[in-house]
């Protein structure tokens, strides 16, 4: 006979949580208070760790008895006991605003600046703006998208790349971005290899491809290319240079 697993009660909600946690954090956000709650001994983090959620603070919500939790998934809420767990967007209905795209936006803005000396760099010469694109070799959105690189750096547009393998951290997908990143030359080896030359393998290198998949995931990203503008919002998706100007200069108006 095969192996039984024997689930009790506890573990089958650790269980069930965990597996919404997964099809979530894209999703799960809230504004974030100016002066976050001190972590010291809180049931939040005694559940949340035992999910192996890492939590790095905790705050009010404007959303009465509910927590605004900051983790490496992400920004979740929860009760102040800990033992609920709220999933969804949070609209102010009065001023019509997505509060949870609003956080979302800060924790990409803040996350992005964290790796800028990790991304490889496209700058313009006669730079407007910039922009930090989650990215993929394989993906046809991404290779178009460096197609038309020349166009984006003639509007004044900088791209910055990040790494976020499509097929996660195993397989040939992770390898070959991590050994672009870690190419003497990486911009020209992310160019090659989204020109469809084979990626040539490098010994005994460090790459970060693994840290920005993570982040991206916290971002709530899924999929490639996924475009963080420079107030952290999110364009998932390839946009072509004239619309993204556009959009990039609209943003700076509204600042």
């Amino acid at each position: 006979m095969g192996n039984r697993i024997i689930i009790n009660e506890q573990n089958m909600k650790k269980l069930i949580l965990a597996a919404a946690l997964a099809c979530s954090f894209s999703t799960l956000a809230n504004t974030i208070p100016e002066t976050p709650t001190p972590l010291l001994a809180d049931p939040i983090i005694e559940q949340f760790s035992g999910l192996g959620v890492t939590v790095k603070s905790i705050s009010d919500s404007p959303i009465p008895s509910i927590k605004t939790v900051i983790t490496d998934k992400g920004v979740l809420y929860a009760s102040a006991d800990g033992k609920y767990l709220i999933q969804g967007t949070v609209i102010d209905l009065e001023n019509r605003e997505n509060l949870t795209e609003g956080a979302l936006s800060g924790l990409r803005k803040e996350g992005v600046a964290d790796y800028q000396d990790s991304m490889i760099v496209y700058k313009a010469e006669n730079e407007k703006h910039q922009i930090t694109v989650f990215t993929d070799i394989t993906c046809g959105y991404c290779r178009k998208l460096h197609r038309e690189l020349d166009d984006y750096l003639a509007a004044g547009i900088t791209v910055k790349y990040m790494a976020f393998p499509r097929g996660g951290l195993r397989g040939s997908g992770y390898e070959d971005l991590r050994n672009v990143w870690c190419a003497k030359d990486a911009a020209q080896a992310l160019t090659d290899a989204k020109a469809g030359q084979t990626v040539a393998k490098v010994e005994n290198c460090s790459a970060p491809v693994s840290e920005h998949y993570e982040l991206g995931q916290s971002f709530g990203i899924t999929g490639t290319p996924a475009i963080i503008l420079e107030d952290g919002s999110l364009i998932p998706g390839y946009q072509p240079a004239a619309a993204l100007s556009k959009a990039l200069e609209e943003n700076s108006k509204k600042s």
